[in-house]
């Protein structure tokens, strides 16, 4: 039986001579010259000025909210359905996360809740673009309006994509990025923040690197964190950046083959895309129809055991223990019939790796169309027999 998980990360020779060159020049830590052509790259591949690399998309977020001064007492507006990663580096800053529900066509921050989410307390937000695609920045823009506060991009999801022509990652004050192994480009694990502004660039450097110094080695005039990226880990980024075309390309490329062959199937919608918007395929998403909800989860087990492997949406953050007690900013009758609890509760992953082909494809869209009947069917014999 054929097997096909849901993502893997695409390395080849050129990593593999990077990552020999950086070994074989000793410096394997967060000290060599892949560490600043990773930033530098990155930066230029995305529009920015300036690229401060990191351990991880989370601790890039942790210390753009740090270098943007949020704390204790501020207010930060997140969207309530993302990976966690956001709520918690806001709570980690000792701030609050007020959530905001997903736009119902895009699954991104809607800025109409938004608007009505910002108080006197507000000095960020941070703007999701959720599953490949981008947030409304200009909605943000405008709902923000003269007041000071600060937007962030979280664009772990979505190396690449476009926003009215323009990358992600240059939308906004400073934006974060994860290169996790199933992203589009990957380091393993890593993180950077890009930013145009040259003094926040210069404090998150300060910050990464344990508060020390610059002109006192060893000499922490205020709390730091260790979030520096490993030269061995930024010679597999630079080689990734080498190949965004065809990496970025061919997961595209992927959708579009998954669009052909799911064009028919009235019960389940893929990855939606704006007008305005260049979107990526991070992963390919498929979201049942409202009335097939339940199936959900036997549509999943079905199909993994056809080895096609699938993952479950994120899940809201306000389902949570740690954070149901923040506030959730919505138009639903209740929390269960908001945007973000039922996209969760119908979306999953497919299988999103590059080299599969178009029979690939074929052959796990037949098994989500034979696998849906069955469940299908053995839900209608349920029903009926109580």
């Amino acid at each position: 039986m054929k097997s096909y998980p849901i993502a893997a990360p695409d390395i080849g020779d050129l990593e593999a001579r990077y990552v020999l060159e950086a070994i074989e020049s000793g410096w394997i830590s967060s000290i060599g010259k892949y560490v600043t052509k990773f930033e530098e790259g990155f930066a230029e591949f995305c529009g920015g000025a300036h690229g401060v690399s990191m351990t991880n998309g989370t601790d890039a977020l942790r210390i753009a909210l740090r270098t943007m001064g949020i704390g204790a007492g501020d207010e930060v507006i997140v969207p309530a359905l993302s990976f966690i990663a956001v709520q918690a580096a806001v709570v980690d800053s000792g701030a609050t996360p007020v959530m905001v529900d997903v736009d119902e066509d895009f699954w991104c921050l809607n800025p109409k809740l938004v608007a009505e989410a910002i108080g006197p307390k507000t000095k960020a937000i941070i703007a999701v673009h959720s599953y490949g695609h981008p947030a409304d920045m200009d909605g943000l823009r405008e709902a923000v309006g003269d007041r000071k506060i600060h937007i962030l991009e979280d664009a772990a999801e979505s190396h690449g994509a476009k926003y009215k022509g323009k990358m992600v990652g240059s939308l906004a004050d400073a934006a974060c990025f994860s290169f996790y192994g199933n992203k589009l480009l990957t380091t393993g694990e890593g993180g950077i923040i890009l930013t145009d502004n040259a003094n926040l660039a210069e404090r998150a450097r300060f910050l990464r690197d344990h508060a020390m110094d610059k002109n006192r080695r060893y000499f922490h005039p205020e709390v730091g964190f260790n979030c520096r990226l490993t030269n061995v880990q930024a010679a597999i980024g630079c080689a990734q950046i080498e190949r965004s075309e065809e990496l970025i390309g061919g997961k595209n490329r992927l959708l579009d083959l998954y669009k052909r062959r799911f064009a028919d199937f009235s019960f389940i919608k893929l990855n939606p895309a704006a007008t305005w918007a260049q979107p990526v395929n991070w992963l390919t998403c498929a979201v049942l129809e409202p009335q097939f909800a339940d199936l959900r989860d036997p549509l999943c087990a079905a199909l993994k055991e056809k080895g096609v492997d699938t993952r479950p949406f994120f899940v809201p953050a306000y389902e949570m223990p740690p954070y149901a007690e923040y506030k959730v900013i919505h138009y639903a009758d209740s929390l269960e019939d908001t945007v973000s609890s039922r996209i969760s509760k119908r979306g999953f992953n497919l299988p999103t790796l590059i080299g599969m082909s178009e029979d690939d494809v074929a052959y796990i869209a037949e098994a989500v169309s034979s696998s849906f009947e069955a469940v299908a069917d053995d839900a209608t014999h349920s029903r009926s027999s109580r």
